[in-house]
Parts: structure tokens; C-alpha cells; sequence
């Protein structure tokens, strides 16, 4: 499933190519499963709206609208109203958001299109049908958690303050820590040098900083890479990610340390595998 670096790829990606054109049309596939909001009244929101925003909010791509009618003449300009709306897009498992122009042959399993008025076409594509789209026309989606690249070492700490769980799982609670997945909880405690299992309540003020440390430097990283294509995962272009190639510990299970030559071990942690050197990592 794409996490924070691979959403955060595709939320830039996509802004980049659409923000300020206008929702001409919007087709539907009519699988059920795709859509958390009706299909009609997610027609009805994009259809000549304007997108103002592309963003990430933890692993939920949120797309920013004014839409039609709460937009005025004033000149020869437009002014917004106070009211807006936003699309909530959740890849999934093999959820994609593709920028294509109109004559690119539409790939299977598209389940959403809409056609931009600069041209081209903002698709949603998924294979297994475990992503979803959503509209929203109340208040702003924040999400659930803290945002990992911009939470304070305070604050970090707090969220696992007395917390007996073992801090792998406590990583991949999106309600403690939104966008962090398997990748880069395994990736952030081994530069942290922190055994999955060890309880979150019980690591040091000094441990938790480091892993913070760690976990931004990853996310970071990862997003300057294009995410990690591990699976189906590609940006709004359809290219893939390169971070898999700077993986130390996650899908090398058997392998070597790359930084002191133990074998890895693999564990489950909250019902998730887990890859850690039992060296570098106490």
C-alpha cells in the first residue's frame, strides 16, 4: 500500500499538472466498491468546479475545489465564495491518479475520469478495487493523528508517553501517526537503531529524538527518490519510485546487514512482518 513519501509523491505530481483548471466532465465506472460518497454526488461536486489544491494528508490525496457556483464576476476577474468542497482520493492497495491526455488509451480497471480545461485527464485506476473516492463539502479533512514531517520532538514524544505496545505497531497507528506503513516503520527504527518489539511507553526521551530524527530523514529522502515501487505504486506520470533501491532492512528478510554484515531477521509486530538487524538494533 502507497504510505506517506509515495501519496506525498503523487499529491505534488498531480498539483503540479491540474491546480487552476476547471472540472469539465466526470465519468464514473459504477463499481461500488471505489466510492465512498455517492456517484451522483460526486458528479455533481467536480463538475465545473475549480481545483484550487492538491495536498497530502496523511495517506489521503485531498483535492481542493471552489466549485461553479460560489465563483462571481468582478471585472474581469473571479472572486471565490466562502463555501468549497474536496475530493478525498485513497489509493489503496493498487490505486493510481494519473495525469493523461485524452488520446491515451484509458487503462483497465479505470473507475474514475475528469476531463480538465487545459486538455487533459485526471484518472483514478485501481485493479483491486481497495482505494476510494469521496467528496466533502463541510469542514477542511485534517485527517487522523500527527503529521510525522512536521510534529515536534515534544509532541513525538508524547504520543507514545506510557503506551505498552511495541513501538513498530505504535508507528503504524494512523490515529497516534498518520501516513507511516510498513516501509519506513521498519526503515526509521533501524537507522534509530530500535528493536521493533521494544514497548513504546519505556524508550528514552533521547531514543524517541532519535527516532523522530530518523523518521523525517527517511520520509524525506524517500520523497526526494519518488516513494518506493515495490508494488504497483507510480507517480501521476505513471513512472515509478526509486527509494526501494536505498531499502536497508524492508523485503531483505535472509539478507546481510548492509551496514555490518549480521542476517536480518523477520518478525511480526502487530500482525505486520517485520525486518530488523539484531546488531545494529537494540
Amino acid at each position: 500500500m502507497p504510505e506517506l513519501p509515495e501519496v506525498e509523491t503523487v499529491a505534488n505530481g498531480v498539483h503540479a499538472r491540474v491546480h487552476g483548471q476547471r472540472v469539465e466532465h466526470v465519468w464514473t465506472s459504477g463499481k461500488p466498491q471505489t466510492f465512498k460518497s455517492p456517484e451522483a454526488e460526486i458528479v455533481e461536486v467536480l463538475t465545473h468546479a475549480r481545483i484550487e489544491r492538491v495536498r497530502r494528508v496523511g495517506k489521503t490525496i485531498v483535492v481542493s475545489l471552489e466549485r461553479a457556483g460560489n465563483l462571481e464576476r468582478v471585472g474581469d476577474s473571479e472572486r471565490t465564495g466562502a463555501a468549497a468542497a474536496e475530493l478525498l482520493v485513497h489509493l489503496g492497495m493498487t490505486g493510481r491518479l494519473l495525469v493523461s491526455a485524452p488520446e491515451v488509451p484509458l487503462p483497465p480497471h479505470t473507475h474514475a475520469v475528469l476531463s480538465l480545461s487545459g486538455g487533459n485527464e485526471l484518472r483514478f485506476v485501481d485493479a483491486r478495487r481497495f482505494g476510494r473516492l469521496s467528496v466533502r463539502t463541510a469542514e477542511r479533512y485534517l485527517g487522523p493523528g500527527a503529521e510525522p514531517l512536521t510534529v515536534s520532538e515534544a509532541e513525538f514524544a508524547a504520543l507514545f508517553h506510557g503506551r505498552k505496545l511495541a513501538i513498530k505497531a505504535a508507528l503504524l497507528n494512523q490515529s497516534l501517526l498518520h501516513g507511516v506503513g510498513n516501509i519506513y516503520a521498519d526503515e526509521s527504527l533501524f537507522r534509530a537503531g530500535i528493536r521493533p518489539r521494544r514497548q513504546a511507553g519505556k524508550l528514552t526521551r533521547k531514543q524517541l529524538n532519535g527516532l523522530r530524527a530518523a523518521l523525517v530523514e527517511v520520509l524525506h529522502h524517500a520523497i526526494a527518490l519518488g516513494g518506493s515501487s515495490v508494488s504497483d505504486y507510480v507517480d501521476a506520470d505513471g513512472v515509478r519510485g526509486f527509494f526501494q533501491l536505498e531499502h536497508k532492512v524492508y523485503g531483505r528478510a535472509g539478507e546481510v546487514c548492509l551496514d555490518c554484515g549480521t542476517a536480518l531477521k523477520k518478525i511480526v509486530v502487530g500482525g505486520r512482518t517485520t525486518i530488523y538487524c539484531p546488531a545494529c538494533q537494540t
